[in-house]
């Protein structure tokens, strides 16, 4: 009895091991981080200066940092300078999502004009043409994502504007601990991803670790980017210090868990998401 209970007890420590080793560790969980601060700047949209936080690659084998995207074309901060305007953009094959950071503007789409300021999301469709302003004096900042729109596929005839600021609370026990409030679906007219939402944790609270389970696991994209305070990442055997601006690429290998930790005794941390899930809907 005692041997075999030493036996089963050596296979299972070996198992174990074999999992831990079969997980992405080290360093390399250092590839799937992207922060714009880090990220030198290009012009678009005439005059919009926008910095990487994602770029397009391999999302199972990066050969640089932050090159992890495969559904999204892109993902970064866009700033425009005070009392600067884009120039007349009309999307081709492809739309974008705005999640204002900071900065006070209008967007004009379509005959159509909205106010923006802190937590409103633009959903802007493609073939549709647009400006966007800022109207203050200092930076206006948004985080921006650029989907491609799959053949067949029909955009709104009219851009989506949301108050992320006065969103219900969707869930507030996803994983544990997450709070949720959904800012666009599928059924918003979104072309590839199929959510877009912000994620709350209460003071010294957890998400559930979790890698995405399954044969197509690796098909999956799911994005974290801290918008308010400063938070605990836990991915793999690893922690790494999250702030404001960084994000976090969950790594699609089956293998590798994932969750936030607010270490904080007095203050949420706060979370722009978005996914596509495929075969999977593993929200939040």
């Amino acid at each position: 009895m005692r041997q075999l209970v030493t036996s089963l007890g050596l296979t299972l420590c070996i198992g174990m091991s074999s999992l831990a080793l079969a997980q992405t560790t080290g360093d390399r969980i250092d590839l799937y981080f992207g922060d714009w601060h880090n990220s030198k700047s290009r012009t678009t949209h005439g005059s919009l200066e926008e910095q990487d936080i994602f770029t397009r690659g391999d999302a199972m084998n990066p050969t640089q940092k932050g090159a992890v995207l495969r559904d999204v074309n892109s993902y970064t901060r866009a700033t425009l300078a005070p009392r600067a305007s884009t120039k007349a953009t009309r999307l081709d094959g492809q739309q974008e999502i705005y999640f204002v950071d900071s900065g006070h503007g209008t967007v004009t789409a379509g005959g159509r004009s909205a106010d923006l300021f802190r937590n409103i999301a633009v959903l802007m469709p493609a073939n549709l043409e647009f400006t966007i302003k800022n109207t203050g004096d200092q930076p206006l900042t948004m985080y921006m994502i650029n989907e491609p729109t799959p053949a067949g596929f029909r955009p709104n005839a009219n851009m989506l504007v949301r108050d992320e600021n006065k969103l219900p609370i969707s869930s507030s026990n996803g994983m544990w601990s997450h709070i949720v409030k959904t800012v666009f679906t599928t059924a918003d007219g979104l072309g590839t991803l199929q959510t877009v939402l912000t994620v709350a944790l209460d003071p010294l609270t957890i998400g559930k670790p979790h890698p995405i389970p399954g044969e197509d696991s690796n098909e999956i994209e799911e994005v974290w980017t801290a918008l308010d305070g400063t938070s605990l990442a836990f991915v793999g055997n690893q922690l790494r210090k999250q702030t404001p601006g960084m994000a976090l690429y969950h790594i699609p290998d089956n293998k590798t868990p994932h969750t936030n930790i607010n270490q904080n005794e007095d203050t949420q941390v706060r979370f722009l998401y978005f996914a596509r899930y495929r075969a999977h809907d593993l929200r939040p």
